[in-house]
């Protein structure tokens, strides 16, 4: 099958696609209907070798250019992007099988803005003249060299350019490794880079699963390694690159609290939960999956969700009435099934949903949990799909203590009339990016990342170049120097 966008080979090493047919076939697997659409190869240790090569070459030039020169490069990106992002969108689909419409203005569009951003940053990133009377010191924002990227499947995408654009922005090369789930799309990102005018071997992608992680992690001209995936993939590969001593950032998973107030506009909060629950078909690692509701009026809730819920589009993704899609793969699949038949085995009250579609593709319907308690599996572990938990709650001490009660601490949410409450709430909340009255926007202006288990390290704002440069500091000493001999 071909489409408008569709790369030419497996991986995008110095400026070039290559192909190594050694390297093992990864099938790509359109979600909608289970069909092959491609194929890739997994990057040998040759292939691998030549990637951070190209990266480690290319670097001083890179560094060497002024931070305009590469924020032009990194903002001609973005306006490519945005002329292809019909194309793009469809390949994002493809790839992952989420809806077009939704394809159409989350994905490649983010991609965009992060690549602006981070071209308009390039230019104003400074260091600091510290006076000492008559002596005086100075810092300088260097690169680090090169870094790793490793892409999650859910934004194939978004995640490349996510951290491609700060790292790029600082003067440092990247090889970036997509989830072998969804390999497509930074293909197309590295190639519109070179196109953009990035040099040759600025960035790079190599397909592969994880012994082609372990040995882009492991590599010792790496200096950074960045990813996006689950927790115990991210505490392998945490641990691994802090024997190395590598600066790292870790975007991790979740099981956010979403806390629904008894004075809560409740068509605004049926609204969050279904962003939070259900967009992407609920494969996002954000997402405020424990929603706590107050019981004056969890009912109320619960049937206005119902009834929203009735108008979900579930069907062929390259429709753009389709507003609801197919897990990524059958593995996925399979995980939100057993997590499902869990929820009713462990007592919980299903209120819509809970069965698989037979489409011939990848389909779950939207599913809601009520009477859901702490300590069932469903309110515990992460599901990364279409899976709502609506949990009970009376008291605002109460529901604080329990939202807090997990490893995770990646997003949190509030809806309620009263800013006073929402603020204080989100105060006491233990998660690295909150909502009030709303859930899961991610504009590329703000810092994304989370607390505890949920990773280390800020993505995107100007919190992410902290995470892709590092300073020296250079004293300077105006008089003699005194010795005590």
């Amino acid at each position: 099958m071909t489409y408008p966008t569709q790369p030419t080979a497996s991986h995008y090493i110095n400026g070039q696609y290559v192909e190594d047919t050694a390297g093992a076939e990864i099938p790509v697997i359109y979600p909608a209907t289970g069909e092959v659409i491609a194929t890739v190869h997994a990057g040998t240790e040759t292939v691998v070798d030549k990637a951070l090569a190209a990266a480690k070459a290319a670097q001083p030039a890179w560094a060497a250019m002024t931070g305009r020169e590469r924020g032009r490069i990194l903002t001609r990106a973005a306006q490519i992007i945005r002329e292809r992002n019909y194309d793009l969108s469809v390949l994002e689909t493809w790839d992952t099988g989420k809806p077009l419409q939704e394809t159409l203005v989350a994905d490649a569009t983010s991609a965009a803005d992060a690549l602006e951003y981070f071209g308009g940053l390039a230019g104003s990133l400074t260091g600091e003249h510290i006076p000492l009377g008559e002596n005086w010191a100075y810092t300088v924002r260097e690169a680090l060299g090169v870094c790793v990227g490793i892409g999650a499947w859910n934004y194939p995408t978004q995640i490349a350019c996510w951290k491609a654009s700060p790292a790029l922005a600082c003067g440092n090369t990247m090889v970036f490794k997509p989830s072998e789930t969804t390999p497509l799309c930074a293909l197309k990102i590295a190639e519109i880079l070179t196109e953009a005018g990035a040099p040759p071997g600025v960035f790079n992608v190599v397909q592969g699963m994880g012994e082609t992680g372990a040995q882009l992690v492991t590599d010792p001209r790496v200096a950074k390694v960045s990813l996006t995936g689950s927790v115990p993939t991210g505490k392998r590969v945490y641990s691994a690159a802090a024997s190395h001593m590598k600066h790292v950032t870790m975007e991790l998973g979740g099981k956010s609290p979403l806390i629904v107030f008894e004075d809560a506009d409740i068509d605004n909060a049926v609204g969050g939960a279904i962003l939070g629950n259900f967009y992407s078909s609920g494969q996002v690692c954000s997402n405020g999956t424990r929603v706590f509701v107050h019981s004056a009026i969890k009912e109320q809730f619960l049937t206005r969700l119902a009834e929203r819920l009735k108008g979900a589009v579930i069907g062929d993704p390259m429709d753009e009435a389709t507003s609801f899609g197919p897990m990524v793969s059958e593995r996925q699949l399979e995980i939100v099934l057993g997590y499902i038949a869990k929820g009713k085995a462990e007592g919980a009250r299903l209120i819509t949903g809970g069965n698989r579609l037979e489409t011939g593709g990848f389909f779950i319907e939207p599913t809601v949990f009520a009477d859901v308690t702490d300590e069932m599996t469903i309110a515990r572990e992460e599901i990364f799909g279409p899976v709502m938990a609506v949990l009970d709650f009376t008291d605002e001490d109460e529901v604080i203590e329990r939202a807090n009660a997990t490893d995770f601490g990646l997003s949190a949410g509030v809806f309620t009339r009263d800013l006073s409450r929402a603020h204080r709430v989100i105060g006491k909340l233990q998660a690295g990016a909150c909502f009030i009255n709303s859930y899961n926007d991610a504009p590329v202006e703000a810092p994304f990342g989370g607390v505890k288990a949920s990773g280390v390290g800020r993505e995107n704002a100007k919190a992410a170049i902290e995470h892709y440069s590092q300073l020296k500091t250079v004293f300077v000493r105006m008089g003699d120097v005194e010795a005590p001999y």
